[in-house]
């Protein structure tokens, strides 16, 4: 029986879309924690009130099941549900012995409300924006055709009415809002497209007007060469004429029509670079085919290898990667086998050497520095069985690509610091600020919020200033140094949704604004769906398995927590957040009562960052349960310099965890270890 019950004259919610929720007009919560209950829930709301055969039920959650198992397993689930539900609300679940329904009077469901009468045209289109139902996936493969109907039934539906909407002239911001919801659904809609650029043009947005247009380009496959249709060529004009008319204080950062576009993130200001060079606003990394040093290597990894590292790299939207084939035509142009550098215009090279000893493959790899004389700025060697080559390949690209990542972001964000102190770009404030929130020296952390501001005051577009503000207030309310943690929390929110809106398929901009989602606004359900995204996207970004992770650890799924945060570090065991991926393991070791290992951790964690408090936190609540008093007291000591007023009740308030017991056991470690209550 549920803790608070409702009233009879409260109102029910059920909800579909952005994590699946079900609450009454108080709030309290009435999910039941079983996925395929859940499931039943959904396949019976969306049905209602038409009756559902239970054997329907069982072919599509317990299909892999014998019938009389699969029976018993639906009648568990229903009996779960009615519990949870109570006695006030079971009322609504209508069993009968060959079927089941919902009857859903006193009941909303957004999916339902949203193609109602009463609806307005773009409100189903707004509801995908979180996903639909995306915590219910991978269930029985029969459940996921169903749930795959049924997303294609409501998209059809919210494609349908968002373009009703944009056929009528309407204020242009809620034409931008509804072609880019219907963007989020259909990213090559070249109607969406059309109008969204139109609205920017209306508002005198025109680096918005542009941007959208390059994105436009990317979305239909044109590549830069390629000439636009006559229609948007005009559009093409108009952002090109207003620019000439555009006060002389807005023009800085505006592209003109005749720039080259070579990989340029066009949400950049002009960049600093040698006579004759174009602008570009993407770092430009080229991947050369390793050497094979030694007999009996298979002469297709070379090439595959760098085919596998450039594709994987390519995924990182801030690096433009040129490929082991074009610098392999750059080397031949010369004819006596060196390589013409400055015709590839080239910021780092990948390189490396590929040799056989046994049944083992040795694979070292260096990144240079072009444009300091092509210094080695990382270097790294990785051993793996040499009987499957193509597993090799996989592997070792992966490992590559998730290092050089955060190798790269480090060292182009003191480059700009050096280089580029009173830069006004966009992309070069931001790399700025990456370093130092790493870091977290409470100094520096400031100075780098003041550049992120200041990025987006440059441009209030530009997708890694939104991610990574957004990051910065993560941080800003977690270490306790939120003047109005509150007002933190809403300003996060709002700058992650918005770096997600400028660029969906972003993974880093996902994996961000998702932890923003499951930590600070306690909702790891939707956190989820952006983690999977990101991870679809890019599946070498470390940070976004970490953070799936600590989602699910706030879910209470602490074995498949440990996987991802493992995933993490095996992907990138160098890299600038690993004090964080650490951290990050202490709560699940520790929830699940392995305080050893949660100690391990914590004293790594503490040992690579002493200014991050959460690894203080977790290990403090471990040193309580495992009675180390004398080194609780000094760890006490840390943490409350770093926070001096944090104490058990705001441990217990900030804390994302939905399971009442996960709480318990961190706010009991800590008040064994002498934390304050109050």
């Amino acid at each position: 029986m549920r803790r608070d019950e409702p009233s009879r004259e409260s109102s029910l919610s059920i909800r579909l879309f952005g994590g699946m929720a079900i609450q009454d007009a108080r709030g309290a919560d009435f999910l039941p924690r079983s996925r395929k209950t859940r499931a039943v829930v959904a396949m019976l709301t969306l049905t209602a009130p038409r009756p559902v055969l239970r054997t329907q039920l069982t072919a599509l959650l317990w299909s892999q099941r014998e019938n009389e198992q699969a029976r018993a397993s639906l009648r568990q689930a229903v009996h779960e549900l009615q519990e949870t539900l109570g006695s006030n609300w079971s009322r609504i679940l209508v069993a009968e012995r060959h079927t089941l329904s919902m009857d859903l009077r006193g009941v909303s469901v957004d999916a339902l409300a949203a193609i109602g009468p009463a609806a307005s045209r773009t409100e189903l289109l707004g509801l995908f924006q979180d996903g639909f139902l995306e915590d219910l996936g991978g269930l029985d493969p029969s459940f996921d055709d169903w749930l795959g109907k049924e997303r294609r039934r409501l998209t059809a539906i919210a494609r349908a009415t968002g373009e009703a909407f944009l056929q009528v002239r309407h204020q242009g911001a809620e034409t931008i809002a509804a072609a880019r919801a219907l963007l989020r659904i259909d990213p090559a809609h070249d109607g969406a497209w059309r109008a969204l650029i139109q609205a920017h043009i209306e508002l005198s947005d025109r680096s918005a007007a542009r941007l959208a247009l390059e994105q436009w380009r990317d979305a239909m496959g044109l590549s830069p060469e390629q000439p636009p249709p006559a229609d948007m060529a005009v559009l093409l004009a108009q952002i090109r004429d207003g620019a000439d008319h555009w006060p002389p204080g807005n023009r800085r950062g505006m592209l003109t029509v005749s720039e080259p576009r070579d990989g340029v993130d066009l949400t950049d200001r002009v960049e600093e670079r040698a006579p004759g060079r174009p602008r570009r606003g993407s770092l430009r990394l080229g991947i050369r085919e390793m050497r094979v040093i030694g007999a009996e290597v298979d002469q297709a990894l070379p090439a595959g290898l760098a085919e596998e590292v450039t594709m994987a790299l390519s995924r990182f939207r801030w690096i433009s990667c040129v490929s082991g084939r074009s610098l392999s035509a750059i080397e031949g142009e010369r004819g006596d086998g060196s390589p013409k550098w400055s015709d590839a215009d080239l910021d780092f090279i990948l390189d490396g050497t590929i040799q056989r000893g046994g049944d083992r493959l040795r694979i070292t790899v260096r990144l240079l520095d072009m444009r300091a004389g092509g210094v080695i700025v990382w270097a790294n060697r990785f051993d793996h069985d040499a009987s499957d080559s193509l597993t090799a390949q996989d592997w070792v690209a992966a490992a590559i690509v998730a290092q050089v990542d955060p190798v790269l972001l480090m060292r182009e964000g003191e480059r700009a610091a050096l280089r580029n102190l009173h830069s006004t770009s966009a992309r070069d404030l931001v790399l700025q600020a990456v370093p130092a929130i790493y870091r977290l020296d409470r100094t520096s952390f400031h100075a780098a919020g003041d550049l992120l501001e200041a990025a987006l005051r440059a441009d209030p577009t530009h997708a890694d200033a939104l991610a990574w503000y957004a990051y910065w207030h993560l941080f800003l309310v977690g270490q306790g140094w939120a003047p109005d943690p509150e007002a933190a929390t809403n300003r996060a929110a709002l700058l992650a949704d918005s770096a997600v809106a400028m660029d969906p398929n972003d993974a880093r901009a996902l994996a961000l604004a998702g932890h923003v989602r499951g930590f600070l606004m306690k909702r790891p359900s939707e956190a989820i769906v952006l983690h999977e995204r990101a991870i679809s996207l890019n599946p070498n970004l470390a940070l976004a398995w970490c953070f799936s992770g600590f989602a699910l650890t706030y879910l209470g799924d602490h074995d498949a927590a440990l996987a991802r945060m493992r995933q993490a570090i095996q992907l990138s065991p160098s890299d600038p957040h690993l004090f964080f991926f650490l951290a990050a393991i202490i709560m699940p070791h520790l929830l699940r009562g392995e305080y050893q290992d949660a100690a391990d951790a914590g004293r790594k964690a503490i040992e690579l960052n002493p200014w991050f408090s959460s690894s203080f936190k977790g290990y403090l609540a471990v040193l309580g349960h495992l009675d180390c008093q004398q080194e609780a007291t000094s760890v006490m000591a840390r943490l409350l310099k770093l926070e001096p007023e944090f104490t058990v009740r705001d441990a217990i308030r900030r804390s994302p965890m939905s399971l009442p017991e996960d709480i318990e056991r961190y706010a009991a470690g800590l008040r064994r270890a002498g934390l304050p209550e109050w």
